[in-house]
């Protein structure tokens, strides 16, 4: 790297911004070491290095090769290998003994490491521990509570709403909106505006909804977690997703609801409000200010945790529902029933290739491949109703050939020479024409319950329909005294 520019990751930037308090003395290496979860030994050796060597001592220094205390996997397969055969049932500490009798010299910590990975032994259950009151975190922003609450908020004079808030754990500071369902829209949108105002906090502390938490469940396998639209979102601001066991865990948002539902009902009354945006407009106005200003409580340190947003963080990209879709050959995907039609240009890959789309906060809707974004359109179709008016279905599926049995027929013509050429070229018209199900043409294209007109008519204009003779085979079909093959 140049001598003048340093190349630093995420975490290495916000352990600087940390750091660089401490050598100005504004902040205590205790301090420091809590918010970057590191010892306080550990950052008293960043704090020499740093004065030896400036802003650089914190990148790290293997970036890009490989961890000098690394294992041989030959020596990991030569001892499970051994284990399995002769050691099974053998505890890590025992069976490292027994393994560097047999010249295989590795730790116990390892070897537990490698026999819970291959599932052939598993962790110990500690018994109950004693627990009691945790203290608030000593910084702003070091910790937020997150949680919704749904109440008859307004007593039936309006619909059913749920509060969403969030709650510093340090000083007791509040951010709370009204949505119609705790949805992870309303948690990205609440989150949104904790972030214009304050800044990205170090970490977020929630229950186990589905908003934050999914599980992947397979026959005869177990439960596997996977991310959830908002626990991605958390993990591209960095900030760290930490799940409650219990509402007793998470005690501080818990009172809070107790608080708000004897006040804020009140308060909703008294304002004689009766939608959801005249809730959101009083919060906004009184409500939320008023309670931080009584309510909360002065932190135990004067430093601030947040974190500023990076110039690579777009909140809208980031804080939105993304899901991805495949490219027909026809440059099209399908998404929620509709069908979208991808514009030109082509670029290299798109066809048959992966595209993700986002839907964002403010309702907009935008398809990316790789590094960059699509124009598109939707694909409208016209389709017949049992009226027979014209309705236009955004992106719905091809109509149903029965639906098509009350559009006027044309009548067929008579099966001769002359008539296969025209034949010929409305195949070759409706070949030209899109891929949604028509009218057959040529046939009556009626159900068993819509018979064909009696008398032989057809429905369309034209010729009339071609009759058989009086002495035609077909007609003497059902007769025993005439054999079938008679004229």
């Amino acid at each position: 790297m140049e001598k003048d520019r340093l190349e630093m990751s995420g975490g290495e930037r916000d352990a600087l911004k940390v750091m660089a308090l401490v050598l100005k003395g504004e902040r205590t290496q205790v301090e420091a070491a809590r918010l970057l979860d590191r010892s306080v030994r550990q950052v008293r050796r960043m704090v020499r290095r740093m004065e030896a060597e400036g802003d650089g001592a914190l990148v790290h220094g293997l970036r890009g090769r490989p961890s000098n205390h690394r294992i041989d996997p030959l020596v990991r397969a030569a001892a499970l290998k051994v284990y399995r055969e002769e050691l099974t049932g053998f505890g890590p500490t025992l069976a490292t003994e027994k393994l560097a009798e047999r010249g295989i010299a590795v730790s116990f910590r390892v070897l537990h490491l490698w026999l819970v990975e291959e599932g052939l032994w598993e962790k110990a259950r500690r018994g109950r521990r004693h627990r009691s009151r945790r203290e608030r975190r000593a910084c702003f922003g070091e910790m937020v509570q997150a949680d919704a609450s749904e109440h008859d908020w307004l007593e039936g004079r309006g619909p059913r709403m749920v509060l969403v808030g969030m709650i510093d754990d340090a000083t007791g500071r509040i951010l709370a909106r009204f949505y119609e369902a705790e949805t992870t829209t309303g948690y990205m949108d609440l989150l949104w505006r904790w972030l214009k105002q304050h800044g990205r906090p170090v970490s977020w502390y929630s229950d186990r909804d589905s908003v934050f938490r999914a599980e992947l469940k397979r026959p005869g396998e177990e439960p596997v977690s996977v991310p959830t639209q908002f626990s991605r979102a958390l993990g591209e601001l960095d900030i760290e997703l930490i799940l409650a066991h219990s509402p007793q865990a998470k005690g501080r948002i818990e009172r809070l609801w107790g608080t708000l539902q004897d006040r804020w009902v009140k308060e909703l009354r008294l304002a004689k409000v009766t939608t959801l945006e005249q809730a959101n407009a009083l919060l906004d106005d009184r409500l939320v200010t008023a309670f931080n200003r009584r309510f909360a409580k002065k932190a135990a340190s004067v430093n601030d945790a947040h974190r500023p947003l990076e110039r690579s963080m777009d909140l809208s990209v980031i804080l939105s529902s993304r899901h991805e879709r495949r490219v027909n050959n026809d440059y099209t995907i399908r998404f929620k029933n509709r069908v979208y039609q991808l514009l030109p240009p082509a670029w290299p890959g798109e066809r048959g290739g992966t595209v993700e789309i986002e839907q964002r906060l403010d309702g907009s809707m935008r398809i990316r491949f790789k590094d960059r974004y699509l124009p598109y359109q939707i694909i409208e179709q016209k389709v017949m109703n049992d009226a027979g008016a014209t309705a236009e279905a955004l992106g719905a599926p091809p109509p149903n050939p029965r639906s098509l049995s009350r559009q006027p027929i044309p009548a067929a013509g008579n099966k001769t020479r002359g008539k296969s050429i025209g034949a010929a070229k409305d195949r070759a018209a409706g070949a030209a024409r899109s891929s949604a199900v028509h009218r057959p043409a040529g046939r009556s294209g009626r159900t068993s319950a819509e018979p064909c007109p009696s008398g032989g008519k057809s429905s369309g204009s034209g010729k009339p329909a071609w009759r058989p003779a009086s002495n035609h085979p077909w007609r003497n079909a059902g007769r025993e005294d005439i054999p079938i093959c008679a004229k």
